[in-house]
């Protein structure tokens, strides 16, 4: 958390032009993001370009513990329902998302992230084989290791205001 301080979320903006141009993004994908906490960097221009192409954008709705996230559709201009640990979600229908923007904590060079410790991604991204989970940092986030334990999901990219990193073996 002490990499991110200081950093200003409006480098979204950067990180929304850099995966817009490096990743293809399907016809009809539904893509799913979330609304940034105090300290993230704000993901928020990707999902409103994406959304102006058609893409139907999806947030998590938080459960108890030891669940996975579950998705609801979100449009620009909807109203958002406050939920604990400082998250919100949308009130639209429920969707399973085919990509899936991520927040982090820090992240390594394989592209392994470490999360806010709920266990709620990893979860998530085990119930859903097969699709894409792209990480979304400050590169100050970086560090040299990541240690995943077996239930940790490797990331297929992370995206930061310098760019879209694959993972390195």
């Amino acid at each position: 958390m002490a990499a991110r301080t200081g950093q200003d979320p409006a480098l979204g903006l950067h990180l929304a032009g850099h995966v817009l141009n490096s990743w293809r993004f399907q016809p009809g994908l539904v893509v799913a993001g979330f609304w940034p906490l105090a300290g993230e960097i704000d993901i928020r221009p990707l999902l409103l370009a994406l959304a102006a192409r058609g893409h139907p954008i999806v947030l998590p709705v938080t459960p108890s513990r030891g669940n996975p996230l579950t998705f609801q559709r979100w449009q620009p201009g909807d109203t958002l329902i406050a939920e604990r640990f400082g998250t919100v979600r949308p009130t639209g229908a429920p969707m399973i998302p085919d990509l899936l923007f991520v927040p982090l904590l820090a992240f390594d060079g394989g592209c392994w992230r470490l999360g806010y410790g709920g266990g709620f991604y990893d979860r998530t991204l085990a119930g859903l084989p097969g699709r894409i989970a792209i990480g979304c940092a400050f590169a100050a986030q970086r560090v040299d290791c990541v240690i995943a334990d077996a239930y940790d999901i490797r990331l297929h990219a992370v995206a930061t205001e310098r760019g879209l990193m694959l993972p390195k073996d």
